[in-house]
Order: structure tokens, then sequence, then C-alpha cells
């Protein structure tokens, strides 16, 4: 197993946002931000179509010496990006950028066998490992998190207000034609309770939907069926109303609610607020409650890293929305019933015990990694998680003699803790959890289908961004323990497929 992470509107955002490097000629520093790539596969078809993308480079998480330092700190990320953007280009015949792959938004695009939370905590902690598949004589160790559900008719009312990108980019099968679908969709999945306004921007921004119920449908409907593309590209008076309506609509409603601005776009930014200004706008609207989603369409200028790292500054989520196919599954699963967070600035740190694990590295998440005293302080900003999400972390590790020679069996193999703080608190709560032996399976084809299943997802992802610790391009491997852990599932098969498809690609 091995592993990575992912503007002209928000340059300097990326300074606080994203670790960028580079130096090719394939590469652009920005003023004022660390450098970002426009890194390209120069092997793939199609390259004509994805050479102006964006996606930030980031510096893959390497192996850790556990006697000198046994504790790792990072935040969450239930973002799902990465893995439609590989899902589009693979359909289109070509391999995914290797700065766009996020091993982390691979493993949270899938649903896992975790149990609900039995107690009043707002999520239920799951700890497994087996042998390494993927590493001979290495372990995986697996975190998860289970957000608690929330019924939809318990759930806060949703004020949503959507800021749509119409500049002339926008004017493809797969970009505002797909928006409106999106919002088409949702449309018949909100509540009565639930607000939605639309704000579109181009040369100019212009409210074209009020702040409507949804129970007001022909309204909703008349307005997004009248979106179209055209013009210039200004996001400055754009989001500021935004912001605007959704703040308007917080204070008339004097109810607890869930308060989101969806920013809808292809990324392609190129007037606007300069970095500084709009991290300060994103935080400050995030300490009133509201945040910052971002939902990226479309191809050829689609810049990745600036809709990562917005959505980041803003605690939302970011996604990208490959196909009309996909729509009611993404509407569904990752939008409406998720929109409630249940717990905000949450972190995960583990401490290894060295006398059984001799190293260790963090799979993925390497543009949420925190330092380890930030996990006690509460003003440091963290992911938040919705109702209804899961998280999965792989850590691979490399255990001991005593380990190796059976004084494992009854050995807390590690500590596992957890922050948060409530929706509306700003104090943390903290909870640990042992890793103990017994939670080892004895061999990797004992452990669990979902443990299985999401180890080859996470092979996957590293065989794609050609890290230096994938066994080489174990396709058919992948697809072997990807096939038999799938249960039947529509999504786990469908990466089934692409797999196969990958493999036929790779060069």
């Amino acid at each position: 197993m091995r592993l990575l992470r992912s503007s002209l509107l928000l340059a300097a955002l990326l300074a606080t946002a994203v670790v960028a490097c580079g130096d090719d000629a394939d590469s652009m520093t920005f003023a004022g931000s660390p450098e970002g790539s426009y890194g390209r596969n120069p092997t793939n078809a199609g390259e004509a179509d994805v050479s102006r993308e964006t996606y930030g480079k980031l510096v893959e998480n390497d192996w850790v010496d556990t006697a000198t330092q046994p504790v790792s700190t990072f935040g969450v990320d239930v973002d799902t990006g990465s893995y439609s953007l590989m899902r589009r280009d693979i359909r289109a015949g070509r391999l995914p950028n290797v700065d766009g792959v996020r091993v982390e938004e691979y493993l949270n695009y899938f649903r896992y066998d975790y149990a609900q939370p039995q107690d009043d905590k707002p999520f239920a902690v799951h700890l497994d490992g087996a042998p390494s598949a993927f590493g001979q004589g290495f372990h995986l160790l697996r975190v998860g998190l289970q957000g608690r559900a929330v019924d939809p008719a318990q759930r806060k009312p949703a004020n949503l207000v959507f800021l749509v990108d119409v500049s002339g980019s926008m004017d493809e099968p797969t970009k505002l034609p797909l928006v409106k679908d999106m919002l088409r969709s949702l449309v018949g999945k909100l509540t009565d309770a639930d607000t939605i306004s639309i704000v579109t921007y181009s040369g100019r921004e212009s409210v074209v939907l009020e702040p409507a119920r949804v129970t007001d449908k022909a309204k909703v409907l008349a307005a997004i069926d009248g979106l179209s593309a055209g013009g210039g590209t200004n996001g400055e008076g754009g989001i500021r109303k935004a912001y605007a309506l959704a703040e308007q609509v917080k204070l008339q409603q004097q109810v607890d609610s869930v308060n989101r601005v969806i920013l809808c776009t292809d990324g392609d930014f190129n007037v606007g607020l300069t970095g500084n200004d709009l991290v300060s706008l994103i935080e400050q609207e995030r300490e009133k409650g509201i945040t910052l989603s971002t939902f990226g369409f479309g191809q050829g200028n689609y810049n990745a890293r600036d809709m990562e790292a917005l959505a980041d500054k803003g605690n939302g989520n970011y996604a990208y929305i490959d196909a009309p196919e996909e729509i009611d599954r993404f509407v569904q699963k990752r939008l409406v019933s998720t929109l409630q967070v249940i717990a905000k600035d949450a972190k995960i740190q583990i401490e290894l015990d060295p006398t059984f694990v001799q190293r260790y590295r963090l799979i993925g998440y390497e543009n949420r990694v925190l330092n380890n005293e930030d996990f006690e302080d509460d003003a440091k900003d963290s992911g938040d998680l919705g109702a209804g999400h899961s998280v999965t972390a792989f850590y691979e590790v490399e255990l001991t003699g005593p380990a190796k020679d059976g004084q494992l069996a009854t050995a807390n193999v590690a500590n596992v803790r957890l922050r948060w703080k409530q929706p509306d608190g700003d104090v943390s709560t903290e909870a640990t959890v042992p890793f103990t032996a017994s939670r080892l399976a004895a061999s990797f084809d004992e452990a669990p289908p979902d443990f299985r299943f999401a180890a080859a997802t996470a092979e996957f992802a590293e065989i794609l961004r050609r890290s230096k610790h994938s066994e080489g391009a174990r396709f058919d491997d992948v697809t072997t323990i990807l096939s038999a852990s799938a249960k039947g599932d529509a999504d786990r098969l469908q990466l089934v497929e692409l797999a196969r498809q990958a493999k036929g690609l790779w060069k």
C-alpha cells in the first residue's frame, strides 16, 4: 500500500491551504503563494482536453520511526472530488493526473459497515487491522469514524444559497447543464422547511432566486430552468451577495438551521478578491455559522486545487460531479443526508507503542496533517463531520521483533484519541480508544470484506499516483480483492470496472 492530495481566483489562498511545489516546465508560480503545478501526464491519451487543469502538488507521507516520533495527528476529511475526477478520466480513456489523486477521497467515497454510535457521542469509532496484502512484513491499521445518522424529518432546516458560475466557460454539456440537473434533483429531496436561493455571477452578479421555500417548486424550478451561460468571470460581488443572502435568511428564521453557501463552477476564476481578503471573508462567515462548499463541473480548465482549498477554509465539502447518471446518487448520499454538521473541528491522534511498532506511515491525508500540539489547541481549525458521514484512514506499520515473536497477543498497539466540538460549541470533547492486538486479523484473507475492499481501494489510488510506496502496478491483485469484497454493491462494482480499465491504460 502507498500514496498523496488536491487559479487564478485565489492564488494567495494556497499559501495557507495547500503545500505546492514543482519547478519544471509544467509548473507555474503564483505571486505571494507557493509554487502551483499544472501537472500533466504526457503519456495519457486525450491530454489536450485536460492539460490546463490545475492540481495542488503535495509531498507524500513517508515512514516515521516510532521510537523518536510515536504520535501522529490529522484532521478529518470527507471530500470525494478526487475519486470522481478519476472516474471521469478513466471513462474518457486516460489515467488521472497524478497530482489530483487523493487516497483519502477514494476511501471516503464509499460507505462501510461501521456501527452507528450507541451513546450520546456524535460518532462511533471503528478500529481493526490485518497483515498487508501489498507489502510483505507490514500490517495495516484502519481507523474509521461513523457519524450519527439524522432522520430527514428531524434535521434542522437548511438555508442553502447556490452561487452559480454562468460565465462563458460554463457553456458546455458537462458544466451548467449538470448544475441545473443537480439543482432540480435537490429540490425533490429537501424538506418543506428548507430554503433555497440562487445567485449567479459572470460579468456581474445577479440574484435569480430570492430566498424561497422549496414548497414553492414552480418558482424554484423556473429560476433553475432560466439559468444560461455567457460573459466574463467575476466572483467577488457574487460571493459577497451569496453570504449576505445566507445571513439574511439565518436571521429571519430565528431557529437553529444549517446555513451554507454552495459554489458551483468549473473553477476558472480569473477576477475577484485577493487571496487574503477571500480567506478573511470565508473565515468570518464560518465563525457566524455559514459554511462554504464547492462543487466542481467540467474539464479543460478545471481548477481542483482552489476548489478544495476554498471548501477547506469554509468548513464545507468539496465534490466533483462528472456525469448525469451520478447526480441523484450524489444529491442523496453526499448532499442531502449529510447537510447537518454533528461534530466540528474533528481531529484524530494516534500514539503507537514503540515496543511493538517499529515504524509507521499515514496513508493519505497529506494536507490534513497537523502538528501534534494542534490536537489540544481549540483555536486550530479542522474538518467537520456531517450526519451520516464516515471517515476512513489507514496506517501502514512495521512491527518489532517482540510483536513478530508472538508477544503481541495481549498488547495495546496504539491509543487512538479523538477531539471535537459540538456544532454550536467552542470547547472540545476528547475520547481515547485503545487499539488492542485483538483487533488484528491473523491474515489479510481473514479480515472483514469491508477492510479488504478499503485496503485495495487505497492501493489502487497509490498505484495511480505512482507512489514510491506502491509495490508496482499490481492491478490484477487489486481487482481480485475489490471484486471479492464488493458484496454486490453498485458503487464498489463500479470501482472494479474502473480498475480493470486503468490496467489497459497503464504505461
